[in-house]
């Protein structure tokens, strides 16, 4: 190696190096020599890539092969908004000629976006995307964080508009550090927001980054803005971060920058969200069966001197249920209660002969071994509190089976709002993704028949734009409210998607009716939230996502139905069946109806 092309020489070698590097970016850029590194984003949620992000590299036998020294020369250069257009262009050719699935993911920065706004305007998005005939809705724009962003909010907004009305999603790249804040959020609203892979290095043992990661995901929701999870490298950060209920990865764990795109993520990526359970229980765990305790049990005849010698022989137990001839509790006796009154004088020379009904509760809290831990909760508020220290007997099919303590009825039940918290939407408290896909799975393990209803809002964009999201607020949580009233707790769930989606899981038989009842009364309700102008005529004027003025009648809810028997399917995943439900709604909203009903159709059954 000559000095000229040392790297680690002195200054004089540096410079000629670097004007060597410099002359050779022009020439990279007339001659096309930019290419397109590509890493999959995987979504979690449905076990599907999403998509690639491009990575642009330069000629390998040059000093600007790099990304970082391609762009550091441009900006050096002034070339920077010609690198990051000639980048893109070189992206979505080389995407559309490998007949790439799912989105593609372009970086540029706002100093590019201002710059070609300003010199082209409207014509912006089809300059940018439009050589290749590539959709424009399978492309997401992320903005960087290389340069300041907020002194160019204004002119950045007119673009991203422009961009949204051709089709193009947009990205925040790299939250968290650099120039990325809140601001930056709140007045881009962009559809996904990319958190730093800072937060994500080992953060299935950082408690700190867990918190600062869900204090994001807290905003996320908010703003109904997909995450996604940049820079995992680990098998136990990837489970961590799809537990933490974000949908979106991307990492060397699921697969690494090529120049050849990945149709798959890599196999160790597979087994381990494969193989690793998602934190919440959905079988034994989440039920009475998860608080059993083994424990013997006495009849009604026998005496309180054999209640005594239990106690002496086992030294933990904190009650004994008493059983009759079929096995079936008739009360208990707690182990404190008897203990402080047998040992009162005189009382085990008057009583320790008698039945030991005699110091027994004859109205036992009694709890059937498959109630869910949430069922449970009731005991918590019910005005009898002996089962605090008495706790309660569990049974099965009406006999005993062991008993429970107040205690680790108030520990789960305690855990288990804790964890509900977790997920839920935090404007109307309803279970969010990770709990409804939980509870598909739930349903499709016991085999049950149910029906999906996928259900959102028709013309909520335009009211929330004309009266504010307070009453945005409003329609929504009379949308939560109409629901959950026309659903039988103990049977149905309801969860809440973001936005103005809802996910309802009937297993009512009269699961038709009640779907009906939701949509009357939703429709006749939300009449009374816009002004009086706004009822006398019908519908408010707004304008439309191209920014053209029109007429929008009143918000309605219509409701997509996807009658799912897992026993007439194969293998059933929660991901199927929400896909599934999401086309029975997408039939719904195009075809300007209120309810479509239609079977789920396991389709590799019919191949």
């Amino acid at each position: 190696m000559t000095a000229s092309t040392r790297i680690d020489g002195g200054p004089a070698t540096a410079h000629a190096s670097f004007a060597s590097s410099a002359c050779s970016l022009t020439e990279i850029l007339a001659k096309r020599q930019l290419t397109p590194h590509f890493q999959v984003v995987y979504d979690m949620m449905r076990n599907r890539v999403y998509g690639h992000e491009s990575l642009i590299r330069g000629p390998d036998d040059t000093l600007l092969r790099t990304p970082d020294a391609l762009f550091s020369e441009a900006r050096r250069q002034g070339l920077q908004p010609q690198l990051e257009l000639a980048s893109a262009h070189a992206a979505v050719q080389a995407f559309a000629a490998q007949e790439g699935a799912g989105h593609l993911f372009i970086n540029m920065s706002a100093t590019a976006i201002v710059h070609h706004w300003l010199q082209w305007r409207d014509e912006m998005p089809a300059r940018l995307f439009g050589a290749t005939g590539l959709d424009p809705e399978r492309i997401v724009l992320e903005l960087t964080e290389t340069d300041p962003v907020v002194p160019h909010l204004p002119v950045l907004t007119e673009a991203f508009a422009m961009l949204r009305a051709y089709g193009v999603r947009i990205a925040l790249d790299d939250y968290g550090v650099g120039h990325s804040s809140l601001q930056l959020w709140s007045e881009v609203r962009p559809d996904l927001v990319k958190i730093d892979r800072y937060f994500f290095h080992g953060i299935a043992t950082d408690d700190r980054r867990q918190k600062m990661v869900r204090a994001v995901l807290a905003v996320a929701q908010c703003f109904s803005t997909a995450v996604i999870a940049e820079g995992i490298e680990t098998a136990e950060d990837l489970a961590c971060v799809r537990d933490m209920g974000i949908r979106y990865a991307q990492g060397w764990m699921l697969g690494r920058p090529n120049a050849k795109i990945q149709p798959h993520i890599l196999d160790a990526a597979a087994h381990t969200l494969a193989t690793r359970k998602v934190g919440h229980a959905t079988d034994r765990a989440g039920t009475a069966a998860s608080l059993r305790l083994d424990a013997p049990v006495l009849r009604p005849d026998h005496t309180n001197d054999d209640v005594h010698k239990l106690f002496d022989e086992h030294k933990a137990l904190h009650a004994v249920a008493i059983v009759d001839d079929a096995n079936c509790p008739v009360g208990i006796i707690n182990r404190r209660d008897f203990s402080e009154r047998y040992a009162q004088r005189y009382t085990r020379e008057l009583f320790g002969r008698n039945p030991c009904a005699t110091f027994m509760n004859t109205a036992p809290v009694l709890v059937e071994l498959s109630v869910s831990i949430d069922q449970l909760s009731h005991v918590l508020i019910s005005e009898d509190q002996r089962y605090l220290m008495d706790g309660f007997v569990i049974t099965r099919d009406g006999a005993y089976d062991g008993l429970g303590t107040g205690e680790a009825l108030v520990r789960s039940v305690t855990e288990m709002r804790i964890e509900a918290a977790r997920y839920a939407n935090p404007l109307t408290s309803l279970p969010g993704n990770i709990p409804i896909s939980q509870h598909i799975a739930a349903l499709v393990e016991q085999g049950s028949d149910f029906v999906t209803c996928y259900g959102d809002l028709n013309n909520f964009k335009p009211f929330n734009d004309v009266f504010g999201y307070w009453r945005g607020d409003d329609m929504i949580l009379l949308c939560a409210e109409v629901i959950r009233a026309h659903c039988d707790p103990q049977r149905d769930f309801v969860g809440h998607v973001g936005g103005d989606d809802f996910v309802v899981l009937f297993r009512s038989p009269d699961w038709h009716d009640r779907a009906q009842r939701i949509i009357a009364e939703f429709n006749a309700r939300a009449i009374a939230l816009y002004d009086d102008a706004g009822r006398s005529n019908g519908g408010i004027e707004a304008e439309d996502r191209y920014g053209v003025p029109r007429f929008f009648p009143f918000v309605t809810i219509g409701i997509g139905a996807l009658l799912v028997r897992p026993a007439t399917c194969g293998r059933l995943r929660p991901e199927d069946i929400a896909s599934a439900a999401a086309h029975v709604k997408h039939k719904v909203k195009h075809g300007n109806l209120s309810l479509v009903t239609e079977p789920y159709v396991d389709l590799a059954l019919l191949t």
